[in-house]
């Protein structure tokens, strides 16, 4: 386990639903990864470098609503710069699963609390 945060750190992380639109290979990157554009809606439209070429295809993820971390300062990856963290856990195989909202219909944007 990793060491305990206060509330207030844990309050600080600005947590949002997005829409991935756009999806591509990032053959630059040390393991295998898709570069992603998300759309927050009212927040803009954001980049994102994600590892989960074992259990997503590009049509499986274009479209798909995730869940962000959207106030990360931005990190160069390669020669590709990430604004956003898509969250997700790994699996007992050690491979990353999205989060993702319970429901279809919410709207980009939409702050999770």
């Amino acid at each position: 386990m990793k060491p305990e945060i206060t509330f207030e750190e844990f309050n600080k992380l600005d947590l949002r639903i997005g829409t991935i639109i756009e999806v591509n290979d990032f053959p630059n990157a040390r393991k295998l990864s898709y570069q992603l554009t998300i759309d927050f809606g009212g927040l803009g439209i954001k980049k994102s470098s994600a590892q989960i070429t074992h259990l997503y295809t590009k049509d499986q993820l274009l479209n798909k609503q995730i869940i962000a971390v959207v106030n990360f300062q931005k990190k160069q990856i390669a020669n590709f710069f990430s604004e956003c963290l898509v969250l997700g856990i790994e699996n007992k195989d050690q491979q990353i699963v999205l989060l993702q909202t319970s429901k279809s219909n919410l709207i980009n944007g939409v702050q999770v609390r």
